[in-house]
């Protein structure tokens, strides 16, 4: 099972932001985002352009163009950059239905229902007293 990195590339996209806000440049292109999250510039652009719809980051055109935060960095959280980037709850149940004639066929989904509903809020709890200031002043520290 592979793990879905979208959360991790936006909150990377979103720290280095504040960082550099932080150290006096408000704007940054995707190919400086890119070189700090090591990864093809397509990707980040893809990245941004859902924090954008988001609200989260602000594009700029034209001489000094690039990308910077929309809002203060202690004012993101990331259940909102979870949910910008299309957050998919952590556990999916089966693709094709089980088998109805067996007792845990018959219940597994709706046993399961139960115990990822409950997961999946303790991960958005968790998410949204997390912001990206949170998550640089960790950074910095590692």
């Amino acid at each position: 099972m592979a793990a879905n990195s979208r959360l991790t590339i936006a909150t990377h996209v979103l720290t280095w932001l504040a960082l550099a806000q932080r150290r006096g440049q408000e704007v940054l292109t995707s190919d400086q985002v890119a070189a700090s999250v090591n990864t093809n510039s397509v990707i980040i652009r893809r990245s941004l352009g859902d924090l954008r719809r988001a609200g989260l980051v602000e594009v700029r055109h034209g001489a000094g163009a690039g990308w910077s935060l929309a809002r203060a960095p202690r004012e993101i959280t990331l259940l909102e950059v979870y949910d910008a980037v299309g957050g998919e709850p952590p556990f999916g149940l089966h693709r094709s239905e089980p088998n109805l004639e067996c007792p845990v066929g018959r219940g597994i989904r709706p046993a399961l229902n139960q115990t990822y509903g409950r997961v999946e809020q303790a991960i958005r709890r968790e998410l949204a007293d997390t912001s990206i200031a949170d998550v640089l002043r960790e950074a910095l520290m590692n």
